[in-house]
């Protein structure tokens, strides 16, 4: 069997280095919503200190970020918020993701749900309650204090809370803790219709937000 000659070797490797580039090139170009992103290394200083502040929490740039970058003081603002409900809420983190996994479900929030499973995982829920929380009021794998909380989800989500719904909660969590709970799911409704609305495209090479300690 005739070897292939050096040139020819040479040859193919340039061909697939070549062609492994413009596949980059058009994947790199490839538009991640239905506005343009912004940079990565935009120079606006709104911008510039929500991302210094992102990867400083070990966060990477996410599409999300990307495009609303493109009003800077609003999203340096939503995301202040948003990292205030992960890290600085007296209510326990793990019922904050909870609440969150649940809320993108309800509204199909696809992006958000692939950016917060892994904070459930993070959180400590088994692969089994993450995938039960879309039907938990049939699942065994809840306490008491979370179907609680999730009752409340599902209602407070669309704007009305009956009387026994309240309640159960009340039994669970302060008046703190309550507002918390709503301010969250306020929050990521809107992110969820915000990244509908302008189809904000979920990351193929597994960039995360940061997750942090649960």
């Amino acid at each position: 069997m005739t070897k292939p000659s050096l040139l020819s070797v040479k040859f193919f490797t340039s061909l697939f280095a070549v062609a492994l580039l413009l596949t980059t090139a058009a994947h790199a170009a490839e538009p991640i919503a239905r506005v343009p992103a912004i940079s990565e290394n935009s120079t606006d200083p709104d911008v510039k200190a929500m991302f210094d502040n992102a990867r400083s929490r070990g966060g990477q740039i996410i599409n999300l970020g990307l495009i609303r970058g493109n009003a800077p003081k609003l999203s340096k603002a939503a995301s202040g918020v948003a990292y205030a409900i992960r890290f600085d809420t007296k209510t326990p983190r793990p019922l904050i993701e909870l609440a969150i996994l649940r809320t993108a479900l309800l509204y199909s929030g696809d992006y958000e749900i692939n950016q917060h499973r892994p904070m459930m995982r993070a959180c400590g829920y088994t692969p089994e309650q993450i995938e039960a929380v879309g039907n938990w009021s049939g699942s065994s794998l809840f306490s008491g204090k979370q179907r609680a909380l999730l009752a409340y989800v599902d209602q407070a989500s669309k704007g009305e809370v009956d009387d026994p719904t309240f309640a159960a909660l009340e039994k669970f969590f302060d008046t703190q803790e309550i507002v918390e709970i709503t301010m969250t799911v306020d929050t990521y409704v809107g992110t969820a219709l915000f990244t509908r609305a302008l189809r904000i495209k979920i990351e193929d090479d597994g960039r995360l937000t940061a997750i942090g300690k649960c």
